[in-house]
């Protein structure tokens, strides 16, 4: 019965005239689409019109003249149209008191007790670049744990849950694209949503469009197939209202959301400091950044622009401009951006209801394959086309009162983005960040390490060689064993470790924590 109600829907749907398709491909000059119209089998040309159908060619080609002519003003430098971002309106955790961190961490836990918190991550991201053809936050870094990013992110809100003393639950918004969607949910079926309730876990799918020939042609990526690609990040606050995840928020009860990359393995979900200082600055709209390395690092920054809150590029500003610093020595365009967000939920929905179509698409020209002239698939060597996507940013003009947190970035940010070899940002320096920042937990808790030899360790890690594969000092601690460093005493307390060393939690002999695959003794 299955079978014939489908063949029945796809002769329906091949019963529209493919004239009248062709008319409309004709007055958006993108007849072309149909140029292999004769070789499709019906059921495939009732697919094909049943996708071109969906397509407004229209919206489509207004955002293509937009996005490109945006991307032509870009190439003009703004130096002259820049401010560093208010000092006013931003706070820094190195130069901030101990109780002032403290009454941050204690407000922010408060609100996530109260069920007043969400996370939301973007995880649209496939691990292209780093080698596999699966969503990135199922890749293994290599830690001794093999913990994926998507795990080690499930246990901290288990952990933050436990810390807020949560009557409900923090509930985890998690976007995928048309690439990610299944593998992510079997993932998370598989492994039991690592711990959290399922219904608390809502996977939601942002849109796609076409991509596009630098003239502004649809692309086909088969003959009866148009190439598509995932909207941006920024495409959140269109697939917000589509899968009408704002009123499942407010049926929750929240009232502010933590908005992250899936890529940083070091990020804090729903940071209970981060949450209580934008609470206490009553801001609608906040972001974590980080001091920038070195004035030429390709990080975008945080400033105003022509009167705006905006992230700017360093390629769209001079060399001059990078390297101005103030009188304390510290560059003045300095707020590197690590997409690590707070909004209100009245903030974003504003965004939603007012401004979504006011946020311009961005252009990103790419290799995408294609078919050629013989109906022939081709994967270019070089950039063919583009892909128009939003960011997740794009929304820092429109709120009221906008506050930044700066952090330290050997605390809160790693971005796993490139495979193993590459000169940064990859599995290795993403796990070393990790073991080195849970390295300094310990010690901070009055633990120490020992070598091989039974010598103590130094304070500051060091490596064996230059290989960033040969880090001195691998150890791991479980997310549910801590958050953020905190109760850690009484596991390390006036002992010394061994590497490798992963601390889960679990009793060991004489009821004392156990580290697994280490020696543990007294000092």
């Amino acid at each position: 019965v299955e079978l014939m109600r489908r063949q029945c829907s796809q002769l329906l749907m091949s019963s529209v005239p493919v004239e009248q398709i062709r008319s409309r491909l004709a007055s958006s000059g993108q007849e072309h689409l149909l140029a292999f119209w004769n070789d499709l089998e019906e059921p495939e040309q009732a697919e094909f019109i049943d996708d071109l159908q969906s397509i407004d060619f229209d919206e489509v080609l207004f955002h293509f003249r937009r996005a490109s002519a945006t991307t032509n003003a870009t190439q003009t430098k703004k130096d002259d149209r820049l401010k560093p971002f208010p000092e006013d309106q931003i706070a820094s955790v190195a130069r901030s008191s101990k109780k002032q961190l403290e009454n941050w961490n204690g407000a922010g836990l408060a609100e996530i007790g109260a069920g007043h918190v969400a996370v939301l991550l973007l995880a649209g991201g496939q691990g292209t670049r780093l080698g596999v053809n699966y969503p990135k936050g199922m890749y293994d870094v290599g830690l001794p744990s093999k913990k994926t990013l998507y795990q080690l992110q499930a246990e901290r809100i288990l952990k933050l849950e436990q810390l807020a003393g949560s009557k409900g639950s923090i509930p985890w918004y998690i976007m995928t694209s048309e690439h990610t969607q299944e593998k992510t949910i079997e993932f998370f079926e598989k492994h039991s949503y690592f711990g959290l309730q399922p219904q608390n876990v809502k996977f939601f799918e942002q849109a796609t469009l076409p991509c596009m020939t630098f003239d502004g042609k649809i692309i086909l990526a088969g003959k009866g197939k148009v190439a598509r690609a995932p909207d941006g990040n920024g495409g959140l606050y269109k697939a917000l209202k589509t899968h009408n995840i704002l009123g499942d928020m407010k049926k929750r009860g929240v009232t502010c959301m933590h908005v992250y990359c899936v890529d940083n393995i070091l990020v804090k979900m729903a940071d209970p400091v981060f949450i209580g200082y934008c609470i206490e600055r009553k801001a609608d709209c906040g972001a974590k950044v980080v001091q920038k390395a070195f004035p030429t690092e390709a990080v975008g920054v945080v400033c105003v622009c022509d009167e705006k809150y905006q992230v700017v590029e360093y390629s769209e500003i001079t060399l001059e401009t990078a390297q101005k610093r103030a009188l304390d020595g510290r560059l003045v365009f300095n707020a590197g951006n690590i997409c690590n967000h707070f909004f209100t939920v009245d903030f974003v929905n504003s965004i939603v209801e007012k401004h979504e179509k006011e946020l311009r698409h961005h252009v990103a020209k790419k290799k995408i394959a294609y078919i050629d002239e013989k109906g022939e698939i081709v994967k270019p060597t070089a950039p063919n086309g583009i892909k128009m996507e939003k960011f997740v940013f794009d929304i820092f003009e429109f709120a009221r009162n906008f506050q930044l947190l700066e952090v330290l970035r050997e605390d809160e940010f790693s971005p796993l983005k490139n495979g193993p070899g590459a000169e940064k940002d990859t599995p290795v320096s993403a796990r070393e960040a990790l073991m080195n920042l849970h390295y300094r937990y310990v010690l901070a808790a009055g633990g120490s390490f020992r070598d091989e030899s039974g010598q103590k360790m130094p304070l500051i890690p060091l490596r064996r060689s230059s290989s960033l594969s040969n880090f001195s000092v691998e150890c791991e601690i479980s997310p549910l064993v801590s958050y953020a460093g905190e109760g850690l005493e009484g596991f390390v307390r006036d002992k010394y470790f061994e590497a490798p060393c992963y601390l889960d939690g679990e009793d060991g002999e004489n009821g004392e924590s156990k580290a697994k695959r280490t020696k543990v003794g007294d000092k």
